[in-house]
């Protein structure tokens, strides 16, 4: 049987066994895992392999994609906690130059549960010019939005990264990937950036790209130039592979390339979970923790089209959602490409965090995502 490094609590101990057979079949080419539970790391195991063969180590880290929403989310939270954002304020009181051609009613919590109507961008963009923050977020802020703002979710793919960003930046005085190093990882001593610093390049695990999608049939209807899930999912063009690239770990996006591993992620949004504090450090208040629970929207997203529920910053977890595989409760989340993700199970003081480099061709969860959780759930006598 495959290696499996770190820690499990004897009741947790199937889910070494369980990444363990994954990585001996073959599904699993390098994996982080790790469970917080009541303050307490109850599991923290990683295994396989990163570049070249070389072994997935204790300080792996790997590109977690949209689990970086997340982090960012926080940074606004923060924010929040700190009187500079009100998430019921217009954006335009912070970014005065975004109340134009139908914004001016944005709200802050718009933008944080994906209903801000600004979903992409309008017109071609290319992933330099996407990474080129400045350029990327004034072409945002002077869009009209694709739909009535707050009426419906329509998911912030990349946008939500820079939307965001540029409210922290303006409030603070710090860029997003500054303001995340500073306030949020060095506090909590988490590892996880946006991007990865020269000095990390040796420990950074390359993403392995999903199988293709088959191609469609040839009497297959084109698809909808105009349509909003294609206008999200196709402009900028993207590949997984890119996200190995000197462009993509050098830029900082907020909404996807955040890099780090299953502890770091766990590390972080245990703030959430644990009542804003964590071994002495407090972030959040439970006030601020409160507002996430605000359900926003709750239906067919109009970028992804699947049926989702959000509150401010995060997916709520709720029965006709596409995660109704998570408990109910007050349980807040996100997944990132590939299958990375993050849980915080605020009613059981659970917070689970899974990163990996081998893709699969999901958003919310692989089958290796979920049977992870579902073998956390099942330790714990929860279905």
């Amino acid at each position: 049987m495959a290696a499996v490094k770190g820690v499990a609590d004897a009741q947790f101990a199937p889910l070494k066994d369980l990444m363990a057979q994954y990585l001996e079949s073959g599904e699993e080419v390098g994996a982080s895992l790790t469970v917080n539970l009541d303050g307490k790391k109850v599991v923290d195991i990683w295994g396989g392999q990163g570049d070249n063969g070389q072994p997935w180590e204790q300080d792996t880290v790997v590109n977690v994609f949209s689990c970086s929403k997340t982090v960012t989310a926080l940074a606004a939270l923060v924010c929040v906690e700190r009187g500079l954002l009100d998430v019921d304020s217009n954006v335009s009181k912070y970014w005065p130059e975004f109340a134009v051609n139908g914004k001016e009613n944005v709200k802050v919590r718009h933008i944080l549960s994906h209903s801000s109507g600004v979903p992409g961008w309008e017109g071609p963009i290319t992933l330099e010019q996407v990474v080129d923050i400045p350029y990327a977020t004034g072409r945002l802020e002077k869009q009209a939005p694709w739909w009535e703002p707050g009426t419906a979710s329509g998911y912030h793919s990349f946008t939500f990264g820079h939307l965001v960003g540029e409210l922290v930046r303006r409030v603070s005085g710090k860029p997003l990937a500054r303001f995340i190093e500073e306030d949020l990882a060095a506090p909590l001593t988490a590892d996880f950036q946006l991007g990865v610093n020269f000095r990390d390049d040796s420990r950074v695990a390359s993403v392995i790209p999903p199988s293709p999608s088959p191609p469609a049939p040839a009497n297959a209807t084109p698809p909808d130039t105009n349509s909003i899930p294609y206008k999200v999912g196709t402009n900028p063009a993207f590949q997984a592979e890119q996200a190995n690239s000197e462009l993509w770990r050098r830029a900082a996006l907020g909404a996807a390339n955040g890099h780090g591993n299953a502890r770091s992620m766990v590390r972080l949004l245990s703030i959430v979970t644990l009542g804003g504090e964590v071994d002495g450090v407090r972030l959040l208040s439970q006030k601020t923790i409160n507002t996430i629970f605000r359900e926003q929207s709750f239906g067919i997203d109009l970028a992804v089209g699947i049926p989702l529920r959000f509150g401010i910053g995060y997916g709520l977890a709720g029965k006709d959602t596409a995660v109704s595989w998570l408990p109910s409760g007050r349980v807040a989340y996100w997944g990132g490409f590939g299958g990375s993700m993050i849980i915080m199970d605020l009613d059981r003081k659970l917070t689970i965090g899974y990163a990996m480099n081998r893709m699969e061709n999901v958003g919310l969860g692989s089958n290796r995502t979920k049977a992870y959780i579902a073998k956390v759930y099942e330790a714990l006598n929860i279905s």
